[in-house]
């Protein structure tokens, strides 16, 4: 009987998790599966695209069609677009060259601010890290038309500046870098410091290591917003020598759709090298945010 009963519980459990597995399955076929249309797409001919999207361009109600292994596999878009494209090159460093002077600035700025919060409370720091928070609730239409009068009167408009300063100074890496922070036990400080050890050194030796998470948890979110920017530079930016590759896509017709997947493949790559080499950061960054006080 007893045995029965242990039988019972194992097809119980495997049967649970079974059903766990079905159900994450959902949303990962979910996600991915624009990835694989993303990428078949840019893998075929502009002859058999056109076969697959002429109902999606006609006046009917008629379905596309679909497959996701290409019948002739071609890689001309991807040669029209590295070796026939130097503009994609122009803009694509120039997404390089905003997601990293962002990030560099919020390093030098963000930082030292979280760990001021973190560390040296002082009366009415609750209050200004509370309103810290709430900046970064607001969205970016409700700040860009101040934005844009501060950056007129700087004489920064078409510039990239018009781009980095007001992301350098983002609240939203402080309250991550914060988190990390607050998770350095505070006996760890007060022994570095009875043994002498200056203010900038335990930030340098011991804030700075023990809170790396925090950090890097908020410039891998950082990067991924910053390769992806839309908003600022449409408003910002009138020279598309200025742009970054967000907006480069050109207009999707059957001519283009193949050249079209090409360049959102591309894109992707930087964006996913980075998720995937900060990802255990990232999820160690998000619950130090949720930690209570």
């Amino acid at each position: 009987m007893t045995g029965f009963k242990i039988k019972e519980q194992k097809i119980i459990k495997n049967a649970e998790k079974g059903f766990a597995l079905f159900l994450l399955l959902i949303p990962t076929v979910l996600v991915i599966l624009p990835l694989l249309l993303l990428l078949s797409g840019s893998l075929m001919d502009t002859y058999e695209l056109s076969g697959y999207l002429s109902a999606m361009f006609a006046e009917g109600a008629e379905f596309i069609s679909w497959k996701m292994m290409p019948d002739y596999p071609s890689f001309a878009n991807y040669k029209k677009l590295l070796f026939e494209t130097p503009q994609f090159f122009v803009l694509f460093w120039n997404s390089m060259k905003l997601a990293g002077c962002i990030l560099a600035g919020q390093l030098l700025v963000a930082v030292p601010g979280a760990w001021g919060f973190a560390v040296y409370p002082v009366k009415g720091s609750r209050a200004l890290f509370a309103l810290y928070v709430v900046l970064m609730l607001l969205p970016f239409q409700v700040t860009m038309l101040s934005s844009y009068l501060v950056l007129n009167k700087l004489h920064l408009l078409n510039t990239h500046q018009a781009i980095i300063l007001p992301a350098v100074f983002s609240t939203f890496p402080v309250f991550l870098s914060y988190g990390g922070f607050r998770s350095i036990p505070p006996q760890i400080l007060e022994a570095a410091r009875i043994d002498g050890a200056g203010e900038l050194a335990i930030f340098v030796k011991l804030g700075l290591p023990l809170g790396k998470s925090g950090l890097l948890s908020a410039m891998v979110l950082g990067f991924l917003e910053y390769w992806n920017l839309m908003e600022q530079p449409m408003a910002f930016l009138e020279e598309k020598a200025l742009w970054p590759l967000s907006l480069y896509l050109p207009e999707i017709t059957l001519g283009q759709a193949g050249y079209a997947f090409c360049v959102s493949v591309i894109m992707l790559i930087p964006a996913v090298f980075v998720f995937v080499m900060g990802q255990d950061y990232l999820e160690q960054g998000i619950i130090y945010s949720g930690l209570k006080e």
